[in-house]
């Protein structure tokens, strides 16, 4: 058929295995080329065509609700649910989201750019549905990664306690972004190559039924010696003795295995989990072979060979940052590297290869991360946790309560910081700074070069308490490592550019901006003294204190939300000390930023050059009209 003409997904219920074998192979080559030009997550997409073909042909959405976890292997649900055309601005600015999008259309029941989320979401749907008496079914679809996350196990405990219907998919194909680690994972393996547990079960079950009806003792003598079997052939039946009906494994390639296991699931009632085995990839050599996480996510490539377009030589943040806190740990013992599933991402393979015995891959587990760091801390340790802004987000009550309150000589690694452009408003690194600048005992950093970033690290490793230094997507800046380093002092800004008319305050990359503007100023005849507020927590009172006697403006640039950053900060201080400085802020205004390219998305927000003269002018107008009352 013309997978072009799709509008919903009812006409699969038409279609013979064989119809269903060629639009699989349709959609696998659809989304090949258009990945090629757009990016995206192509490796899980691949893997999940013939299931999510078969979801779609044996239950009916919207009326069923299927949940994705994370929401980056939903573009085959798109296509099938009318999304083919849009898929030319897939993940670009104002285009097709790489998440699933309640806004997108009727079948997106939920979103999420984050995992572990599907169980408990489903939960939600299946008891909203209960209590309304509705009669539809649920169906979360998570995959072996994201079962390792808390949220995940537990709403499994809750859904096997409650005996509440719902059909789970568990999507095995042994790799999240990295390798799967764990005992789940452990676990799974084990049953992925166990066949013997359903013949026997299911046999047993068969034998059952046939009994004659002779009393109760025979029968629950046999459903004694069926239950037994599975102690025999599988390592506990985790879910089964979850209290949730265990189906699997079955060919997740299989349209035949597909359809029998979704049809026995709907005889039963109560949770059932289908567990489909899955090759991420699958149809597509350089994906199918990716053992290292590249084609989880990317730019776009060379359908021909899988080259990757656009990739620069120069090192990436991730890299220079764990590189760096490597060269520390083979002079120090005491240091060690954790990641919550991210090496690749974070660049800690060379950390992991050179240092395995201090090397912790813990699996999706944020929280787990940040109090085991805190952990090491305490036992004389010296962690460092590299972790992505966005997911950052997932562990604060655990760096509030275990690392900051304990006064712990963590050091958090935080990736992504900052706008981060195609996976959009659920992986932005924008909250950071205003969830943990509160906290009492923590040291936030954000360097403007990787020189800096060097200075910081060593900073970190030889000062007591938390500390944490921001870092943003893509490549440092090239500048020369060769000089000596500086030596910071805790809590003190850099004068970057001198100036009388008015004082511009920003950190990270985004002073590179800050001082266009300041030198276009220039040009209209404006002095701008730009400031490099590298320590964004504690500031440097000394240099504000300054600020507020010269009662210049002050104009403060940040890429990150306005309520809680350093903006924020730095207008209460000077209002609290009673300064007259005027003081202007620029950032995201509380809203959520949706993908699309970063220069872009930073046009939208007003984080350019000619905006801050601009602005600055405006400023020093108003400044001038209060001069003259």
């Amino acid at each position: 058929m013309n997978i072009y003409s799709i509008e919903e997904p009812s006409f699969l219920k038409n279609l013979n295995d064989k119809e269903l074998e060629e639009l699989a192979s349709d959609i696998r080559e659809f989304l090949i080329e258009s990945c090629a030009k757009t990016g995206g997550h192509i490796g899980a997409n691949l893997g999940v065509v013939e299931l999510t073909i078969a979801l779609h042909k044996y239950f009916d959405s919207p009326k069923d609700k299927i949940i994705f976890d994370v929401g980056h292997q939903a573009y085959i649900h798109k296509i099938l649910t009318g999304r083919i055309a849009q898929f030319d601005t897939l993940r670009q600015y104002k285009g097709l989201c790489g998440f699933p999008k309640m806004r997108e259309s009727e079948h997106d029941v939920f979103e999420a750019g984050h995992s572990s989320t599907s169980l408990s979401a489903a939960m939600g749907f299946a008891k909203a549905r209960d209590i309304k008496g509705e009669d539809n079914h649920v169906i979360p679809i998570i995959g072996d990664g994201a079962l390792t996350g808390g949220m995940a196990l537990e709403a499994l405990n809750h859904i096997g306690s409650d005996k509440t219907d719902m059909t789970i998919i568990l999507n095995d194909n042994e790799m999240s972004i990295a390798p799967n680690v764990g005992a789940l994972h452990n676990m799974l393996g084990r049953m992925r190559t166990n066949t013997q547990y359903n013949k026997i079960k299911h046999g047993a079950e068969e034998f059952i039924e046939k009994l004659p009806q002779v009393g109760t003792t025979l029968r629950d003598l046999a459903d004694r010696v069926k239950d037994s079997t599975k102690y025999m052939f599988v390592d506990g039946v985790f879910f089964e003795e979850l209290g949730i009906k265990y189906i699997g494994p079955v060919d997740g390639h299989s349209f035949e295995d597909l359809a029998a296991a979704i049809k026995t699931s709907k005889e039963y009632k109560g949770p059932v989990i289908i567990h489909v085995i899955t090759k991420k990839g699958k149809g597509y050599h350089p994906a199918e072979h990716d053992k290292t996480g590249v084609w989880h996510g990317l730019g776009p490539y060379k359908t021909e060979t899988g080259e990757v377009l656009g990739q620069k030589s120069t090192e990436s943040w991730s890299g220079f940052m764990s590189n760096t806190v490597l060269e520390h740990a083979h002079k120090d013992q005491s240091i060690v590297a954790l990641t919550p599933a991210m090496p690749v991402g974070s660049k800690l393979t060379k950390f992991q290869n050179e240092l395995p015995e201090r090397f912790f891959d813990v699996g999706i587990a944020e929280q787990h991360a940040v109090t085991m760091s805190a952990g090491l801390a305490a036992a004389g340790m010296k962690p460092y946790l590299a972790i992505y802004s966005t997911f950052l987000q997932r562990g604060y009550d655990q760096l509030l309560h275990d690392v900051d309150r304990q006064n712990l000589n963590v050091l958090v690694g935080i990736d992504r910081s900052g706008l981060v452009g195609a996976d959009g408003e659920t992986h932005q690194g924008v909250f950071d700074i205003s969830f943990i600048s509160p906290l009492p005992n923590m040291t936030l950093m954000m360097p403007r070069d990787e020189k800096e970033a060097a200075m910081m690290i060593d900073f970190s490793f030889k000062t007591e308490g938390p500390m944490a230094i921001r870092y943003p997507r893509g490549n440092v800046l090239g500048v020369d490592m060769n000089e000596d380093r500086d030596s910071l002092k805790h809590g003190t800004w850099e004068v970057l550019k001198e100036g009388s008319d008015i004082v511009l305050i920003s950190y990270g990359p985004t002073l590179q901006t800050v001082l266009e503007a300041a030198h276009g100023l220039e040009e209209k005849g404006v002095s701008a003294k730009v400031i490099n507020a590298r320590f964004i927590k504690p500031m440097d009172y000394k240099m504000l204190d300054e600020i507020g006697n010269s009662k210049l403006p002050v104009f403060t640039v940040e890429e990150a939300m306005l309520i809680g950053g350093l903006g924020s900060m730095v207008s209460t201080y000077l209002n609290d000390k009673q300064y007259s400085n005027l003081v202007q802020r620029l950032g995201i205004d509380n809203e959520y930023i949706e993908h699309g390219n970063v220069d872009r998305l930073l046009g939208d927000i007003g984080l350019t050059s000619s905006n801050i003269i601009d602005k600055s002018i405006q400023l020093l107008e108003v400044k001038n009209e209060k001069s003259t009352y």
